[in-house]
């Protein structure tokens, strides 16, 4: 009963976000698991999604596919955000702790699966006249994820419109700087490496 009413609440912030991320802020109402879960909802609804989507809108090579890069374009940009977004609202005065960001976060990608899914058995019928209605139902989708993550980061945080606005931009330009340190750290640590395994060898040769 417990986990049911915590998934009736998605459904609540998911169609009334200001009562709703109102309530996961000072209400307390919202829990990490269950932004988790839907975090893996996602994943698995992707993963159907580039596999058994009709033909008609479908252009992926069903051999080429690999589940597991769902992590990479789904969980690892989740964890990317929820970071960078707790780093630079901690410099700007944002309210949200951490565990909130995620879970903010988390019930905002409900859409992704409340359309999408659907949208996979409508794919399987449709003809490629009206493959239009598909892809304006992933566009509202991903419309409706913006908007229930613009209202959720504006009432964690407790900033204004312009404000919020701001905090996602500067986010994702966190996101890339994160992104180039992290490559930049890892071909440091692959030359090191080489250079290590290279004087090995050298020093090998010699004896």
């Amino acid at each position: 009963m417990q986990l049911l009413r915590e998934a009736r609440y998605t459904l609540h912030v998911a169609f009334h976000p200001f009562d709703g991320f109102w309530d996961l802020k000072y209400e307390e109402r919202g829990r990490l698991r269950m932004a988790l879960f839907i975090l893996l909802g996602v994943t698995v609804t992707m993963i159907l999604k580039r596999q058994f989507s009709g033909y008609v809108v479908n252009f992926n090579h069903p051999l080429s596919l690999n589940s597991i890069n769902e992590l990479k374009y789904i969980v690892f940009p989740f964890l990317l955000w929820c970071v960078a977004n707790w780093s630079l609202t901690t410099l700007m005065d944002g309210e949200g702790k951490f565990r909130e960001i995620v879970i903010a976060t988390g019930y905002a990608m409900l859409p992704l699966i409340l359309v999408y899914v659907p949208n996979l058995l409508l794919s399987n019928v449709i003809t490629l006249r009206e493959a239009s209605f598909y892809y304006l139902l992933e566009s509202v989708a991903y419309l409706w994820f913006l908007w229930l993550l613009f209202v959720g980061t504006m009432t964690v945080h407790q900033y204004t419109v312009m404000k919020t606005i701001t905090t996602m931009l500067l986010t994702l330009v966190v996101m890339g700087v994160m992104i180039f340190l992290g490559l930049l750290f890892f071909s440091l640590i692959q030359q090191f490496v080489s250079f290590v395994y290279t004087v090995y060898q050298e020093l090998a040769l010699r004896r």
